[in-house]
């Protein structure tokens, strides 16, 4: 039993000795560098080096190599030894290789998330200007009229401006925060649009309990407004339905089509963002479709919450 204790752990300290050169002497300078000659040279060596200090201790205490069988001949010994070392070799390089691109691909994932991020960022201090424009000359024309109207419309340009600036910067937001934000936002374009416009935005289903990443419903309807109803001067309508089965979030935003024909665009900044966010953030857990009809744009969004 003292003999093959010896045996065993000088092994295992030989076979720890040379995969550590593998990984961190042999890997980062030759094979890293393609300099495959050199890296496989220096493999083979060091196995070689391997097996002969492996082979005196052997010798030292049973009188014989050790190998698959307790009398076997020394060749089939030293073959033995030199594959099953080539093998443990493989299977420590290929797990180092594992190990290192799946932190290559979290690094990865960690830089397109601070990228997106800083393009929402950059999106919310936007707070698109000709929106900003149009809400305060919208404003400014209700107080010149001390229109009833003027308190409804600062409360809602408020309200916005807080889910902006501080709930916005949340990982994730109350559903029904992120609606009433989408509301206050219609209904503050509705006041540009001057009653030129038919508009409705339907909840089908409770809100309440279900939460999101914030500003992902607002690039939709912004979409519908800047390419569709802004150019369209006569029967000019928006339909908004929020779903909620379950877990599952279900929106359709359809408006109508401008008459006069406009290239095919898949979205600015806004709606690539938005893809992006969703593939990361909702990962084989949503659906977007943009859909364009005769007479309408559609957008249908599904996300598993």
């Amino acid at each position: 039993m003292p003999y093959f204790v010896a045996c065993v752990s000088v092994r295992i300290i030989l076979l720890i000795v040379i995969a550590y050169l593998n990984l961190q002497y042999f890997l980062p300078k030759y094979l890293l560098k393609k300099q495959y000659l050199a890296y496989f040279a220096l493999v083979i060596l060091s196995v070689a080096g391997y097996l002969v200090v492996q082979s005196l201790f052997d010798f030292y205490l049973y009188g014989y190599v050790v190998g698959p069988m307790r009398n076997s001949h020394l060749m089939e010994a030293l073959s033995y030894n030199f594959f099953s070392t080539l093998w443990y070799l493989g299977l420590m390089l290929a797990l180092k290789l594992s190990l290192d691109w799946y932190g290559q691909q979290l690094t990865i994932q960690k830089i397109t998330v601070e990228k997106l991020n800083a393009e929402v960022d950059f999106l919310r201090a936007q707070v698109n200007p000709h929106f900003l424009f149009n809400v305060l000359n919208n404003l400014y024309a209700l107080t010149l009229k001390k229109s009833e109207l003027a308190p409804d419309v600062v409360l809602k340009l408020s309200e916005m401006m807080e889910y902006m600036l501080y709930d916005s910067t949340d990982e994730k937001v109350l559903l029904e925060k992120e609606v009433i934000y989408l509301n206050n936002y219609i209904e503050l374009e509705r006041l540009r649009f001057d009653g030129q416009v038919t508009i409705a935005l339907n909840i089908h289903h409770e809100l309440k309990g279900h939460k999101i990443a914030p500003l992902l419903l607002l690039p939709l309807v912004e979409n519908a407004f800047k390419h569709g109803l802004s150019k369209q001067t006569e029967n000019n309508w928006l339909t908004v339905d929020i779903k909620m089965e379950k877990s599952t979030l279900k929106i359709n935003i359809e408006n109508a089509k401008p008459t006069s024909a406009i290239s095919k665009s898949k979205g600015g900044i806004g709606l690539n963002n938005l893809r992006k966010r969703l593939e990361l953030l909702y990962p084989s857990k949503h659906q977007l479709e943009l859909e364009d009809k005769k007479n309408s744009f559609m957008a249908k969004l599904v996300i598993e919450l």
